[in-house]
């Protein structure tokens, strides 16, 4: 893969170059998603592969795919690359799953990721946040500021869609791909957080990709399986014969109700209960 170049027509590239610089070293919290496996990229033909750490932290809330994924984009990519295993369901706060969930999973990673930090001789820690989270309802952030995390793409203004050009441009494997939050997102706030409840949307989420549906997600309520695909996918899910098959296929994991959110999908819909 060819090094990212850097040129005056690109300004919020070269801010992007710019704090990255004054990092020195830092070990990138990687998840393979679209804005993580760019700011690695970046960070790789900024600093070297020597300065810059890339850790994917696998766990229950993640599925198998997500990891793989972010796997081989690092080695392509040329990254050097650390897995850590991590217990989520252990957090008792994480588990109750308040509103707040995600702070106190963030709050873990990035402890477990100082301690990496240290460890190696690293300067600094980035994440992979982006100027339009701001927009919405991030716990995460907040740890991420209490631990001294740098966003450097949030820094640098950079939105979601500017991170997918970039990315089409630097022919980077994420660059169509879809949005993904830890399947812990699917389950209604303070009902807790089983390691049978992830396993089940995990393999709901998966059938439903493997029959051509980019964009998916399951939300459980308790036995109903609300879904989420995207308007452009209505119709594909009302043919008759697809239509029994995804009944037939999540029934058979143990949902009695299969509905369709004829919103659409959209990111934080859980928030719609508490807001």
């Amino acid at each position: 893969m060819s090094k990212i170049k850097i040129t005056s027509q690109n300004p919020k590239l070269k801010k992007l170059k710019g704090i990255l610089e004054s990092l020195k070293s830092v070990v990138v919290a990687y998840s393979g998603g679209l804005d993580s496996t760019f700011l690695l990229k970046v960070a790789v033909d900024t600093l070297g592969k020597d300065n810059v750490l890339a850790v994917t932290a696998r766990s229950e809330t993640y599925p198998n795919t997500e990891y793989r994924d972010a796997r081989d984009a690092a080695k392509l990519i040329g990254a050097r690359h650390k897995i850590i295993h991590t217990k989520e369901l252990g957090i008792k706060n994480f588990k109750a799953n308040p509103v707040n969930r995600c702070y106190y999973c963030k709050k873990e990673l990035f402890r477990d990721m100082s301690d990496i930090r240290r460890r190696y001789g690293f300067e600094n820690i980035a994440d992979g946040a982006n100027y339009d989270d701001l927009k919405d309802v991030r716990y995460g952030m907040k740890a991420a500021r209490e631990m001294g995390i740098r966003s450097p793409l949030l820094e640098a203004r950079i939105e979601k869609d500017e991170i997918r050009k970039f990315s089409r441009r630097f022919k980077l494997p994420t660059w169509d791909k879809p949005s993904f939050a830890c399947l812990a997102s699917r389950v209604p706030f303070h009902e807790t957080i089983t390691r049978e409840a992830l396993a089940r949307i995990e393999r709901a989420e998966a059938y439903l990709r493997r029959a051509a549906f980019k964009q998916v997600r399951v939300r459980l309520h308790r036995d109903i399986a609300r879904l989420e695909f995207y308007g452009s996918d209505f119709s594909k899910i009302l043919k008759e014969r697809t239509r029994r098959k995804v009944i037939r296929h999540l029934k058979d994991l143990g949902f009695k109700y299969i509905t369709l959110d004829l919103e659409g999908y959209r990111t934080g819909s859980m928030h719609e209960y508490i807001y």
